[in-house]
């Protein structure tokens, strides 16, 4: 399927996945393109990017199955690729198929437990309804630190010092975006299955994460034991906007490495 993409620098090419978070990477894809091609896609529903088929559930395992599909057709072989949340989680899985060269995921979900999921899941319907409701006029929220921190206080650490435009666009994102809803309820039931990566893996877990808690990565470490596992200092579930040069560091350690 065509899926809706942005190249950022020169290099080799590094595969970005986005859905919600696009706004909250904008600072570290800067930081990565100038040693790397990225290409930032957004998920199928998300962003710019048209929803899966009519009839097919917007599950975990086919968000990556459409982006392995799309690979080829952007001129892109195996490239490493990373992710945070949800797109964490289709960076797994698109290195479970071999789809990949490398993965870097971030707080990825599938991790939990019911309660956990019920809890992450639910917070975030909260949070795009408050986004439906002031979509004519996102700046009501974003542009006051209060508002920021009520909008975004379970995905950073520290939410008032989102700046106010990366803030409108979050929300402007997540309230048009028409497949969050359909993809939400799919996410309930997903969790992650241990595999053997035939790739390198980077698992990264922020130690202020709300959304899905740090205890967590303790499960990825039992299910991807040849991973390389990494804590990431004071960042919330969405790190990148809370140190985007650590998880720069973070994603260009991985590759080198």
């Amino acid at each position: 399927m065509a899926l809706t993409s942005r190249r950022l620098g020169s290099g080799p090419p590094l595969l970005v996945v986005l859905q919600l978070d696009r706004d909250g990477w904008r600072p570290v894809l800067e930081r990565l393109s100038r040693e790397y091609e990225v290409v930032a896609v957004d998920l199928p529903g998300f962003g710019d990017s048209p929803a899966l088929p009519e009839g097919t559930t917007p599950t975990v395992e086919a968000l990556a199955a459409a982006v392995a599909e799309w690979l080829p057709g952007a001129g892109l072989t195996r490239p490493p690729v990373v992710g945070n949340s949800l797109g964490g989680a289709v960076a797994l899985e698109l290195a479970r198929i071999g789809a990949v060269g490398s993965a870097v995921a971030l707080s990825p979900i599938g991790l939990w437990t019911g309660p956990e999921a019920a809890y992450a899941l639910g917070s975030l319907r909260i949070a795009h309804s408050m986004a439906r409701a002031f979509v004519e006029r996102p700046g009501w929220i974003a542009g006051h630190p209060i508002g920021r921190t009520v909008a975004f206080w379970q995905l950073v650490a520290r939410p008032w010092r989102i700046p106010e435009a990366a803030a409108v666009g979050a929300l402007s994102n997540l309230a048009r975006s028409p497949g969050f809803e359909p993809t939400r309820h799919a996410a309930h039931s997903y969790r992650l299955r241990a595999f053997a990566p035939g790739v390198p893996v980077t698992v990264g877990w922020g130690t202020r994460d709300l959304m899905t808690p740090p205890h967590q990565a303790l499960r990825a470490a039992r299910l991807l034991p040849g991973a390389r596992h990494v804590s990431l200092k004071g960042c919330g579930h969405s790190p990148m906007s809370d140190d985007p040069e650590q998880i720069t560091q973070v994603v260009l350690d991985a590759i080198r490495g």
